[in-house]
């Protein structure tokens, strides 16, 4: 199933990619082993087209275009382009204290497992010099997770706002500062002002019993299936299920910048705060001296900007064991390609796929996937 869309990004009329390209992605996922991948072009702010391929379940039902696919760590874009809005109206400033929002200290209040367990902070005050924009930009000091800390015990490996590395626990956090400080609801926000303003019918943030009909099982690095993960808890960091016609929604209203000021629009691909490390993960390895960092790679808000022959882009993954997922944006021309597999061993064949719609952009591909041996397909 293929749909174009109109002026307003909605479904118009029945459209396919170019036929190399279908060429193209079935050698890819014939390479890869991959069983199931969706992707969306977006010209002008505009979906251009949404095609999916292969299946959405070991029983081999086909994966298509309005198929439930995890979001996984997409969800932070959304997330993002939430909080911009609440900022431009004045609920939040993204540079104040986030201790200014809560009603006590944050090591103060009791551990909760839907969000993290902020009593491990209770010796170190730094935490009072995370705002907003420092979370968001991923520059808090968390590990990714405390769980994957070797005692399980959270804590700021640097400074505050001192330098970039990945961690899914500080947009955790702002999730807590909105529900607990602000008395917002994230989830009932997400539906409103993201998923219901950009047309994406079948996205959201938990589980929707009417996602069971058409939804899209994975497949792991070793082929094996893996059931979808019913998530029961809103987690701004990655509870987002969604489909690829409502991803493709998504990057064209982010791109047109609809819902912010153009200026609050700009402001979430600004470049925030130099990367300088080899690759995104592990979080905490040695910065590079200057001369052997990639020159223009940034940490944005919700998302990586990047500099490259067409200009500035910007980009965000997400991934599990049995998820692969990739949106590649280009500010000139508005131009977006957006990538879904439920199965992880697709991802090896994304620089190339994005290659062939959006040309040479420069998108640092060895820095999000490190090392990788799936190079070889590049």
């Amino acid at each position: 199933m293929a749909f174009a869309a109109g002026a307003g990004g909605t479904p118009a009329a029945e459209a396919a990619p170019p036929p190399t390209l279908d060429a193209e992605v079935r050698a890819a996922m014939a390479a890869t082993g991959a069983r199931g991948l969706a992707m969306a072009l977006i010209e002008d702010g505009r979906v251009s087209w949404v095609q999916a391929w292969g299946e959405r379940n070991a029983a081999g039902e086909p994966l298509q275009t309005d198929t439930i696919m995890y979001g996984a760590s997409l969800t932070k874009a959304a997330f993002a382009h939430l909080v911009m809005q609440l900022a431009e109206e004045g609920v939040l400033d993204l540079d104040r204290s986030i201790a200014d929002y809560l009603d006590r200290p944050l090591p103060d209040y009791p551990d909760d497992p839907r969000y993290g367990p902020w009593s491990h902070l209770a010796e170190d005050p730094r935490w009072r010099r995370l705002t907003p924009r420092i979370l968001l930009s991923h520059r808090a000091g968390f590990a990714n997770f405390a769980f994957v800390e070797p005692d399980g015990r959270l804590r700021m490996h640097f400074d505050p706002g001192s330098r970039y590395a990945y961690s899914g626990e500080g947009l955790i956090l702002l999730q807590f500062v909105l529900e607990r400080g602000l008395g917002l609801d994230v989830g009932r926000l997400m539906q409103e002002r993201v998923f219901d303003r950009f047309g994406m019918g079948r996205t959201a943030m938990m589980w929707r019993e009417d996602f069971a009909a058409n939804l899209a099982d994975g497949w792991d690095e070793a082929g094996r299936p893996v059931p979808h993960d019913e998530r029961s808890k809103v987690r701004a960091a990655g509870s987002m299920d969604t489909t690829i016609a409502d991803m493709a929604r998504f990057a064209a209203g982010y791109v047109r910048g609809e819902g912010l000021s153009p200026a609050g629009r700009a402001e979430l691909v600004r470049p925030q705060w130099p990367i300088t490390t080899a690759s995104q993960f592990p979080s905490f390895q040695p910065e590079l001296p200057p001369e052997q960092r990639i020159p223009g790679l940034a940490a944005g808000l919700g998302v990586i900007v990047f500099e490259g022959p067409q200009g500035r882009g910007f980009m965000k993954g997400g991934h599990n064991g049995s998820t692969g997922n990739m949106l590649v944006c280009l500010e000139r021309g508005r131009r977006c390609v957006v990538l879904l597999a439920n199965d992880v061993r697709a991802e090896p064949a994304f620089p190339r796929l994005a290659r062939q719609v959006l040309g040479e952009t420069g998108t640092p591909w060895r820095w999000e996937y490190g090392d990788m041996a799936f190079w070889r397909h590049d």
